[in-house]
């Protein structure tokens, strides 16, 4: 057998120490270079700013509206969000309630010029009133059928729905001339059951409230149901008309009597407790579902409540606000594509890192359920790998210097 000697043998496997000590950085300069390389080997809380921005062009994202917020914008959607009020939404109809329909109960006065003829002969029935002195018959109540007709003794079936108390006396006095001694008629409609105004929700009692004359307005409603269960900078009022309804926060009521609107027959009112809540994520001071209980609030405040940016991580130029927005908030450049329950998708962007931007911040009101995202610096991206190489070469570094690695 012939044998090899060990300084003979594997020619050239031995580097020199030079190049054997540039190996393991070599090696470290590669694992850096592919996780720079690649997103997925790093821990990161949300996309980058580079990712938003691109949103709307990519394929599975195509129809998001990417809207860069100057003050201009800004203003434009704080205008849009006043407009949206009781007053403009709902027209005021000059109706006040007052009109017969099946259900409601009415009350009939009928008097006699003396001598009387029909009325003050003897008692309708048992429930009927005659005033001797003043010739004056008193009818029992009676509710409205449902093909609208009451019965009035000596003037028949007399159709009533639709019409106010005045003319449903006028109708039963044309109709008892003749019959009775010059008659006059006085109706009053105890119970306007058919034409109320329903109040539900955060209230002490969910009730129908009745019409009276002159009308109900919202504040009036709402005081008959007893008031609201909680504090009414949470409450939110919803005004259902006709298949339409539009909210408005309780307060704003109160601080525009404006919008303590009539309400109309057959209104659905509806007490919502809704505290206000935003979601911030990414570098801020603190991640979480922030609630809010004054009825406005801007993002600069909003950013605040979270802690603000934080310094170390936080791309100023990254700050983006996600919401579901009404098609005619803004003069979109071409009408929306994709829309979410009627409601289109939008990414605002605030570059914070100019001054000018602040202003827009402090203008750009807040929604309930908007989420803010502020995404991290390009560098921190670098910091992370530098991290990872950091974990790797301390060890070898360590077990250099005790003399375990030569």
């Amino acid at each position: 057998m012939n044998y090899v000697s060990k300084k003979h043998r594997f020619p050239g496997a031995r580097l020199p120490a030079a190049a054997r000590g540039l190996l393991p950085r070599l090696a470290l300069l590669a694992l850096a270079g592919a996780l720079a390389s690649c997103a997925g080997y790093l821990p990161y809380d949300g996309p980058s700013s580079k990712a938003v921005l691109s949103a709307p062009d990519k394929s599975v994202l195509r129809g998001i509206e990417l809207v860069p917020v100057n003050y201009a914008i800004a203003t434009q959607l704080q205008q849009e969000q006043q407009d949206l009020t009781f007053s403009s939404y709902f027209t005021e109809g000059g109706d006040d309630g007052q009109r017969a329909a099946p259900g409601d109960i009415l009350q009939i006065y009928i008097w006699e010029a003396p001598p009387s003829l029909l009325f003050a002969a003897s008692p309708l029935n048992g429930d009927a009133s005659i005033g001797a002195t003043n010739n004056m018959a008193t009818l029992p109540s009676q509710a409205v059928a449902d093909d609208g007709d009451i019965t009035v003794p000596f003037a028949g079936q007399v159709h009533v729905a639709g019409m106010t108390t005045s003319q449903i006396a006028a109708k039963i006095t044309g109709l008892l001339h003749g019959k009775a001694n010059q008659p006059q008629v006085l109706v009053n409609m105890s119970e306007n059951i058919a034409q109320s105004i329903t109040v539900i929700g955060a209230v002490q009692h969910s009730q129908e409230v009745q019409m009276i004359p002159g009308g109900v307005q919202l504040l009036r409603a709402l005081a008959e149901a007893g008031g609201v269960t909680q504090p009414v900078e949470q409450i939110t009022i919803q005004i259902s008309r006709n298949g339409q309804d539009d909210t408005l926060p309780l307060q704003t009521v109160l601080l525009n009597p404006k919008e303590n609107i009539q309400l109309q027959p057959g209104d659905v009112v509806t007490a919502l407790y809704q505290p206000m809540h935003v979601t911030l994520l990414g570098a801020t001071g603190m991640n979480s579902v922030l609630n809010f209980t004054s009825g406005q609030t801007s993002l600069a405040e909003a950013l605040a409540k979270a802690g603000g940016l934080q310094d170390d991580r936080a791309n100023a130029q990254g700050v983006f606000v996600f919401r579901f927005e009404d098609q005619n908030a803004l003069n979109w450049p071409t009408p929306p594509k994709l829309l979410v329950h009627n409601k289109v998708p939008v990414i605002y962007q605030f570059d914070l890192s100019d001054p000018a931007t602040f202003f827009a911040a402090q203008t750009f009101e807040m929604r309930n359920q908007d989420l803010i995202y502020v995404s991290d610096a390009p560098v921190t991206s670098l910091q992370k790998v530098l991290n990872v190489v950091g974990a790797v070469v301390y060890p070898f570094s360590t077990l250099q210097n005790y003399g375990v690695l030569k």
